[in-house]
């Protein structure tokens, strides 16, 4: 399997794609409040460094990461499309978004992510981030779980 992660823009018909498709798997689950992805426009406005990753040349998914100052870095737009699941591909893909984050001299990485989703509240998890309160623009949400990594 070979695996590659490149920058794209945020507004390319891949990147629109991918982010459709995940607003539409996350519009049953969560009510309009509930759901803080930022679209297309406010990714290019916020200035969010946006990725997709290729399995075999297959577009598998994406992720996005904002910088917020010299705070730190959050992760945005996070996803892997269902056919390409438990391949490893979001390990890599926040293994690219640290390394990112990293590079650009910021020492944390956060993240909101909504309770239902399971599986990447456990990659999260596993991956050695630390649930923390609401920050930046989030406030109190019982949907809504939010991470920090420390980055070493």
């Amino acid at each position: 399997m070979t695996v590659t992660i490149a920058s794209e823009p945020a507004d390319s018909a891949i990147a629109v794609q991918l982010i459709a498709e995940l607003e539409a798997y996350l519009v049953p689950m969560y009510p309009a409040e509930s759901r803080h992805g930022y679209s297309v426009d406010k990714l290019l406005r916020e200035g969010v460094v946006f990725f997709v990753v290729r399995c075999d040349g297959d577009v598998a998914g994406c992720g996005g990461v904002q910088l917020v100052g010299s705070e730190y870095g959050e992760i945005k737009r996070m996803y892997v499309r269902p056919v390409f699941r438990g391949r490893g591909l979001g390990r890599r893909m926040l293994d690219h978004l640290v390394a990112h984050t990293r590079g650009r001299g910021l020492a944390r990485l956060r993240l909101e992510t909504g309770i239902h989703q399971e599986e990447a509240i456990r990659l999260y998890e596993s991956y050695g981030f630390t649930r923390i309160p609401p920050f930046g623009p989030y406030r109190e949400d019982p949907l809504s779980r939010y991470y920090e990594k420390v980055l070493d």
